[in-house]
């Protein structure tokens, strides 16, 4: 973007420029007509002075003044005459000079000469000469833009479709002109990410059929005892109290067996939901709050809600920021969604050497039952009723913030709801 600034500002310096050279050449071309008449009367002048009579003097050697008329002193005593002579002087065209002559005054000499117009070839010349300079600057930052900026667009335009697709093979080239470098990369990280995505959850799924195979032939054994004194007790093959009650103690083995599997299965099915993974760093809270507010300042205009961002002192914290903004963003949506709309609020304070954030949201909190299970994976609250969702938000959030060596609880309020982050 800054290239295209400084080509934007060449651009538009260079049409100032030549706008102003334009003028310039104009506003001098006529300063050269407005000097050329006066240039000739003082020649005029200098003749007159050295001893030529004005009737004398040859006016087909001069272009611009084409006649001479004179007021003599004796003349000059005459009102009528002075003012026949000095009628015209304020209407242009006509230049009224003392008649010197031999050091002394002699009389009044008015001078008419030709007022001459710029040249119409050399100002169409001009003006067609800029004009044909502003078409090839034009023309050529057109071109520039359409080789440098819309084809290479048009290329990686592509590339969401592709993604979408699930084509995730080959690399995201890169552009020589750099104008899509960030987008590019971008582009290609997603990619990336989603590639190890795809390939670790086929891992997963091929892991859970494993596993789910390995258990239900373990069932087998089992089950298939259950079913054999199940049925030697319906057909009466035990003749003793004493087998029967043993018979009746083997089957409730075997369904504690049948249910510890069982018990596995739910369990499995709950870890590892999702291949959450977090490079641990440090970052600046200003940061963290800055592209908060970038992303939520609109939004949150668009929806009328209000949004109110604490002060803080800008420290460094734990973490990793991408997946703090990954929490936030999970807050941001439940804000939303159960919300009444009216405020979000982010406040900040320190507690036991940590950093904590307190997101609240105004609306009605959840029952003092939810609360204790909201971070859980795939639980839903009484207030989800009507609302889409998979119930995973708030336990994504649990397994960031504890793998950032963080964690997170809610907290219920006569107003609202607060989730609040804690940052070591």
């Amino acid at each position: 973007m800054r290239k295209y600034n400084r080509i934007l500002a060449v651009f538009i310096s260079l049409y100032l420029l030549l706008a102003l050279g334009t003028g310039m050449v104009l506003y001098r071309m006529q300063g050269e007509r407005d000097r050329e008449f006066k240039v000739e009367i003082n020649r005029i002048c200098h003749e007159i002075s050295v001893g030529t009579h004005p009737g004398q003097v040859d006016l087909g050697r001069y272009r611009d003044v084409y006649g001479i008329e004179v007021l003599t002193l004796d003349e000059a005593e005459s009102r009528e005459s002075v003012e026949m002579f000095f009628k015209d002087v304020n209407d242009g065209n006509v230049v009224v000079k003392p008649w010197i002559a031999d050091g002394s005054l002699k009389g009044y000499l008015r001078f008419l000469y030709r007022e001459e117009y710029m040249s119409l070839d050399g100002v169409m010349m001009t003006v067609q000469a800029a004009l044909a300079l502003m078409a090839v600057s034009v023309t050529g930052v057109l071109l520039y833009l359409k080789y440098r900026v819309i084809k290479p667009f048009n290329r990686v335009s592509e590339l969401p479709y592709e993604l979408a697709k699930g084509h995730l093979k080959g690399e995201v080239k890169q552009e020589k002109n750099r104008y899509f470098g960030n987008f590019l990369w971008g582009i290609g990280q997603l990619k990336d990410t989603l590639e190890v995505t795809k390939k670790r959850r086929l891992e997963l799924e091929r892991e859970k059929k494993k596993m789910l195979l390995s258990l239900s032939h373990d069932m087998k054994t089992p089950l298939g005892t259950i079913k054999l004194y199940g049925k030697a007790l319906e057909q009466g093959l035990y003749d003793t109290e004493e087998k029967k009650r043993h018979a009746a103690r083997q089957i409730g083995v075997k369904a504690e067996e049948i249910e510890g599997y069982v018990a596995e299965i739910v369990r499995n099915s709950k870890e590892d939901i999702l291949d959450i993974r977090v490079e641990m760093g440090e970052f600046y809270l200003e940061e963290l709050v800055r592209r908060v507010a970038d992303t939520y300042v609109e939004k949150c205009a668009v929806r009328m809600v209000e949004l109110v961002i604490g002060k803080y002192e800008n420290r460094i914290v734990r973490g990793n920021l991408d997946r703090a903004l990954e929490v936030i963003d999970n807050v941001m949506e439940n804000a939303f969604k159960y919300g009444d709309g009216r405020r979000i609020e982010f406040s900040f304070y320190e507690e036991d050497y940590c950093q904590l954030i307190r997101i609240f949201n105004t609306g009605k909190a959840v029952s003092e039952n939810d609360l204790n299970h909201i971070f859980e994976s795939f639980f839903r609250g009484t207030n989800s009723m009507g609302q889409q969702g998979s119930g995973l938000g708030l336990y994504i959030c649990r397994e960031i913030m504890r793998k950032m060596d963080g964690e997170v609880f809610a907290e219920r309020d006569k107003d609202g709801m607060g989730i609040v982050m804690v940052f070591r």
